[in-house]
């Protein structure tokens, strides 16, 4: 790849002008899931030990540039310091004086958090003047924000183009797990897509088509693609509109060598809610007054052996409804299957996206995983096969 980690770099006695994510889930002023700050540990920890200081920069929120207090990321210093196991110095700005005043005064040692970004309108508009006042604060840019990649704002992009810039090690972990996964896969290669609908994940699909070796559709998605074939789907969710369009989909499939696989049993019910009675069916029974709501156990058999056969796995969206039992027995046993597999060394498996992760981490099976995304748009983009800004301006 094109783009250089910090090994590449001479930290000693540098500024390293870190723009990491810390838009993560807050309550009443307390960080519920420091997930995405416990994995910049090591970007931290290597750019202090190379002897640079470490100064973080991130959005919270919304605030669409005016100051909200609210979404002041001082907030999240206690759960910086717990993770970090250093002090962290909040400035209440991200450029100007008081910058380089708390610059001057900070402890060695110390870890400098800047305000949120996004009280300046500068940072979404990527604007070259606020991008120039950043880059005075620093002597390298260190991106480790992929989950922010797919946006070209200022210190994502300008930032990048101003200052020796490099990938701290999220982002590197991040680019070599995603290259590993579709850039230059080992063969066969199987992508699991599941989710409500296929209009929201249409240049996913077409770009898919054309890397992977088997294509698993589940949710709702597998529900539009089984009535294109002509499958009654009773009072299923289905996008009967997107049929057509679910068609050409597999047409393009099939001249590209990619197999298309829906479900060959499914789970129904007349209700949808916790604890439902619901019957295993095989897919062209279901009742005109029945919804399908997960895959059955055949179909989870047959996604076995797929991935028995299989080198690498990339997972983007639940094959059910998992969030309500009984319907998340499909995702859940897959899940497994592939962990157990990752686990013995036989499967390469890359996930990512919102509603996975949490399916991974219900069934147990995320932390066998061989690489799992904490980014959201970045890496549904990234699968849609398009340039990432954020990752672009690191390649020069």
């Amino acid at each position: 790849m094109g783009w250089k980690t910090l090994d590449d770099m001479d930290l000693q006695g540098k500024r390293v002008l870190v723009r990491v994510d810390l838009n993560v889930p807050v309550d009443d002023g307390v960080v519920t899931d420091d997930t995405r700050i416990q994995r910049l540990v090591p970007t931290i920890r290597d750019i202090q030990q190379a002897g640079g200081t470490v100064v973080l920069m991130s959005h919270f929120d919304r605030p669409k540039g005016k100051v909200v207090p609210a979404m002041s990321l001082r907030q999240l210093v206690p759960a910086l310091e717990g993770a970090f196991g250093l002090p962290v110095t909040f400035v209440a700005d991200c450029r100007g004086p008081a910058v380089q005043a708390a610059l001057k005064a900070l402890p060695q040692g110390a870890v400098l958090l800047l305000e949120n970004l996004r009280f300046h309108a500068g940072e979404e508009a990527n604007d070259p003047a606020f991008a120039a006042e950043l880059a005075e604060l620093g002597d390298i840019y260190c991106n480790d924000a992929f989950s922010c990649a797919h946006r070209a704002h200022a210190s994502t992009e300008g930032l990048a183009r101003l200052l020796p810039a490099c990938a701290g090690r999220l982002m590197q972990a991040e680019l070599h797990a995603l290259d590993a996964a579709l850039g230059a896969p080992r063969r066969p290669l199987v992508a699991i897509v599941g989710g409500a609908k296929v209009s929201t994940k249409l240049e996913l699909l077409a770009n898919l088509v054309e890397k992977v070796d088997h294509l698993v559709i589940g949710g709702g998605m597998a529900n539009t693609f089984l009535a294109a074939r002509g499958v009654q789907v009773g009072r299923s969710l289905a996008e009967h509109d997107m049929t057509g369009t679910a068609a050409d989909i597999m047409e393009k499939a099939e001249a590209a060598g990619c197999e298309i696989v829906l479900p060959i049993d499914i789970v129904v019910a007349r209700e949808f809610r916790a604890g439902a009675s619901a019957r295993t069916l095989p897919v062209d029974q279901c009742p005109e007054d029945a919804m399908i709501l997960d895959a059955g156990p055949a179909s989870v058999a047959r996604l076995g052996t797929l991935m028995e056969k299989a080198h690498t796995l990339i997972w983007n969206g639940p094959l059910g409804a998992f969030e309500i039992a009984p319907f998340g027995a499909a995702t859940f046993a897959a899940a497994r299957k592939a962990a157990a597999m990752t686990k013995a060394g036989q499967l390469i498996t890359v996930a990512g996206g919102g509603d996975t992760v949490a399916a991974l981490n219900q069934a147990g099976a995320a932390g066998d995983f061989t690489y799992i995304s904490t980014a959201g748009g970045a890496f549904l983009e990234w699968m849609e096969g398009k340039d990432l800004p954020g990752v672009a301006a690191l390649m020069r």
